[in-house]
């Protein structure tokens, strides 16, 4: 039977989460209609079709790449993208697979439902957003809000004469309008972003949003206009359309692009002044006397943010144990806890050198990693996902083969029609669709014949033992280091740092935890732990780690 799943979308918090079971109800009706087995339904809510990035439609192209289904059911096209190029790669990714797309607005999908569909689906879009920020730009025209909001002050509503809601109107929050006039005035008294956060945070004083203040968000970005110290709005001055968005197609992610000063949308809202225009003044003194400075001047003609900085072995893996935070550089050689440094809402203010946990790190994997015992263990269980996958892609090649089949009978009755004399207007059309999908199929297969079954190396732990025995040299050697690094960086999940008291003497307790299955790709959990104790000079390190599931902390003290 074939085994179909359903896709459902909906992109705005504005609508009802109904809407996907609506969705699924009409896809649904559609497969036992059509006499299919629904295996599995794949939704996402409140995401927009712009970005291929959404949770329930990974895991569909997961299931797809496992051969689990043959069929793919949606209300209509422009619920698995709006995007041309998307849809194109989607269809072309399915239809390798042999994994027909059925929507209940436009029939099974062809290639020129993909050009057509793909194409006003993508307009659409871009007609939409066109729409929205006319709306928008007349909003600000207004002296109303473009969208967010800002520290200082509250977002109200308010009803019109013909019973019509007025939205994106705002008022002074008078508890916040003192914080950013302190703000303003502490800065122009001389102290620094990183003392006003951490003086804020100590009495308790809420940030944006309720949280934690951060040094980044009184600086922001002067050019941009952000910031506590940067934001016009505090002397009446209203600025909208600094900065436009746009999409990364590597990435799907936006990223933001400044607009030229033409371009901005400029109004001025005297009732919503915070700040005077004296102590403006004097901030923007201050700024331009920083800018100013010869340490900036150096800094700038260095040009030092074109330089990639260093990456690590253990970068973005360091965190605080006491807090969580993540340990940033403080200098060259050390890490500390930003939350601590900057912000003040953390008690560790020591350091620690980075070198130390790194060449830590690296002997607890050479040590403890792969023991033989948890080598057997995992060639076991490898083996049994292996087989596994394999019978999940036997069945995706036995379906190729069905169809394969049903595309050549239907070529061989239209080759008998033509020879009989038969022409109509989409014979030909149709003719070079079953060819191309014949050519399609008899591809998949072939590369499915041609593949090599992965196979673990008999000697696996020591061929492992000696990699990681000449890590330390191969992280050292500059010419290796970009290839060798992220592979060991594969390895550790997180490392948490925890001081053991106030002092250096008093030591540090570093927790390691990683995962061996990422060397193979393969995750699986199977039985079997081991413990053993190491005692090494004046490092002690207490291993437990759990085989085929991965590493549990390991405990050392520097």
């Amino acid at each position: 039977m074939t085994r179909a799943v359903t896709y459902s979308r909906y992109s705005s918090d504005l609508q009802s989460s109904a809407s996907i079971a609506d969705q699924v109800h009409r896809c649904r009706a559609r497969i036992e209609a059509e006499g299919w087995q629904l295996v599995e339904t794949y939704s996402d809510s409140a995401v927009s079709c712009a970005s291929m990035l959404r949770p329930g439609l990974q895991a569909l192209l997961e299931a797809a790449h496992g051969g689990r289904f043959e069929v793919l059911v949606t209300e209509a096209l422009d619920r698995l993208s709006r995007d041309l190029s998307d849809v194109a790669q989607l269809y072309k990714d399915l239809s390798f697979r042999g994994i027909r797309i059925v929507t209940l607005a436009e029939g099974e999908i062809g290639e020129l439902h993909v050009g057509l569909k793909g194409t006003m689906n993508q307009l659409y879009l871009k007609d939409l957003a066109d729409k929205t920020r006319r709306g928008l730009e007349g909003r600000v025209r207004q002296g109303r809000s473009g969208g967010g909001n800002a520290f200082g002050y509250d977002v109200i509503s308010e009803t019109n004469a013909d019973g019509t809601t007025a939205r994106g109107l705002r008022r002074i929050n008078p508890a916040e309008a003192a914080v950013v006039r302190r703000i303003h005035e502490d800065f122009a008294a001389g102290k620094s972003p990183i003392a006003i956060a951490r003086a804020l945070n100590a009495e308790g004083v809420p940030g944006p949003r309720g949280r934690a203040w951060r040094d980044t968000a009184i600086r922001g970005h002067r050019h941009r206009g952000t910031g506590i110290l940067n934001n016009e709005l505090y002397i009446g001055r209203l600025v909208w359309n600094r900065q436009r968005y746009v999409k990364d197609p590597a990435t799907g992610r936006r990223v933001s692009r400044a607009n030229p000063p033409e371009l901005w949308v400029v109004e001025k809202v005297p009732e919503l002044r915070i700040v005077s225009e004296e102590l403006w003044q004097a901030v923007k003194a201050r700024q331009d006397a920083i800018t100013g400075s010869p340490r900036v001047e150096k800094a700038r003609a260095s040009r030092f943010w074109e330089r990639r900085r260093a990456r690590h072995l253990l970068t973005g893996k360091v965190v605080c144990g006491s807090c969580g935070a993540a340990l940033a550089s403080v200098g060259r050689d050390y890490l500390g806890c930003g939350r601590a440094r900057k912000q003040g809402t953390c008690g560790n203010g020591r350091t620690i050198r980075r070198a130390v946990v790194e060449t830590e790190v690296l002997r607890l994997l050479q040590e403890q990693l792969m023991q033989p015992v948890y080598v057997e263990a995992f060639v076991a269980a490898f083996n049994e996902e292996m087989a596994r996958l394999a019978g999940a892609e036997g069945a995706a090649e036995a379906a190729r083969r069905r169809q394969l089949a049903a595309v050549t009978r239907k070529l061989e009755g239209l080759y008998d029609a033509i020879a009989e004399g038969l022409r109509t207007p989409g014979l030909k059309g149709r003719l070079d669709e079953l060819e191309a999908r014949k050519a399609e199929l008899e591809q998949a297969l072939e590369a499915r014949a041609e593949e090599t079954p992965v196979r673990l190396h008999p000697n696996l732990a020591e061929v492992y033992r000696g990699k990681i025995e000449s890590l330390r040299a191969a992280l050292a050697d500059p010419e290796i280091r970009a290839e060798a690094l992220p592979l060991v960086h594969e390895l550790i999940d997180r490392v948490v740092a925890t001081p053991q008291g106030p002092t250096r003497k008093d030591g540090w307790e570093v927790d390691i935890t990683g995962d061996i299955v990422r060397l193979i790709a393969f995750s699986n959990s199977t039985k079997g732990t081991y413990d053993k104790a190491v005692l090494t000079g004046r490092t002690a390190c207490s291993v437990k780690v759990v085989a085929g599931a991965g590493f549990e902390p390991a405990t050392f003290r520097l």
